[in-house]
């Protein structure tokens, strides 16, 4: 059973190939939910029930606070890609989602790829983020850098009175496919580069095109800088690591940056500016509901590049309303769905 507040939840088994998926409905106020596919070996089915409302929740917001006509949803197959995936899997992983009758639209998230959505879309077209060869966006990662390189600039005219980010120095913890990007957009703006990762081969690689100086991954969120920009893993700004920052601000692609509610409160205190991730990151869920009208990406990248004036909305609204930047981006959030709620009721 989904949680108090959720439209809908859904639980498809096939015995046949060791399917266990759920599905979680939070909202489809502004339109189909859709969300990525999770698989990954929970511990059991509550903590997969847990896990797959807290995600669907979250991608109500984000689409929410993008401007998108999208509601928010998620899935999760439970147990490990590793072992357990086969495409007879993802073939009734996808005759599961199509009895959604399109009111759950299906991605790539962690444990799926691209080629399992191709898989998907080959049983149901309730599926986005396939492959470019058949219609789709292809990669949401350079989107997802480019949306943050607007958020950036959106923080940089907030703190400084200037969009640009010449000369600017900015951490970014993480440098695959998102921090990778995101570097050469940054390089190519003229800012100053301090990157980490732990694979020394992807920090090796930015630092050849870029010139970019390094850090040890455990000690980047102290680097002296602008901006410190994580696009890595989740709950890097805590109770231990917020009163080592050494940036104005923080910026970056990874989820769940706050790892408690509290914590956005502690970086406002300590004088950290934190662009919500929620908001900094949505180019990538931008980019897929491109999909939807058939996908162009210079329409796309117009899209993308309104994370600008969003970020600047919410950094203004936090001002104003003297709350932190992730309550100001769920109250910016909460305002489009109130909204959206009272045009939905005959009058």
């Amino acid at each position: 059973m989904v949680a108090e507040g959720f439209e809908e939840g859904a639980y498809g088994h096939d015995e046949a190939t060791g399917l266990r998926a759920i599905v979680a409905v939070h909202s489809t106020v502004l339109g189909p939910a859709l969300g990525g596919t999770r698989f990954y070996p929970y511990a059991d089915e509550e903590s997969a029930l847990v896990d797959v409302c807290r995600l669907a929740k979250g991608m109500t917001y984000k689409h929410a606070a993008a401007g998108l006509h999208q509601g928010g949803g998620k899935a999760v197959i439970i147990g490990d890609p590793k072992v357990l995936r086969s495409d007879a899997l993802i073939t009734a992983y996808a005759r599961f989602v199509d009895g959604l009758a399109g009111r759950y639209v299906t991605a790539e998230d962690v444990g799926t790829t691209q080629a399992d959505m191709d898989l998907v879309r080959s049983v149901t077209p309730h599926v986005a983020g396939v492959s470019e060869s058949l219609g789709g966006s292809g990669d949401p990662s350079p989107a997802t850098a480019l949306g943050v390189l607007w958020a950036m600039r959106a923080v940089a005219e907030h703190l400084w009175g200037s969009s640009s980010l010449e000369g600017k120095h900015v951490c970014i913890s993480g440098v695959g496919k998102v921090g990778s990007a995101l570097a050469d957009h940054l390089h190519e703006a003229g800012a100053r580069l301090t990157v980490s990762d732990v694979r020394p081969e992807a920090v090796a690689a930015v630092v050849e095109r870029t010139g970019a100086a390094t850090v040890d991954p455990a000690g980047a969120h102290r680097v002296a800088c602008d901006l410190f920009s994580p696009c890595a893993l989740g709950a890097v700004l805590n109770e231990s690591t917020i009163p080592e920052l050494g940036c104005a601000a923080v910026c970056g692609s990874a989820n769940n940056q706050l790892a408690t509610p509290e914590d956005g409160d502690r970086a406002r205190a300590a004088g950290v500016l934190y662009a919500p991730d929620y908001v900094v990151n949505a180019g990538g869920v931008i980019n897929i509901a491109e999909e939807r009208h058939g996908y162009d990406r210079a329409r796309a990248e117009a899209s993308i590049a309104r994370i600008y004036e969003t970020t600047r909305a919410v950094l203004a609204l936090a001002e104003r309303e003297g709350c932190t930047p992730a309550e100001a981006a769920d109250r910016y959030a909460e305002a489009r769905l109130d909204e959206a709620r009272r045009a939905a009721q005959p009058s």
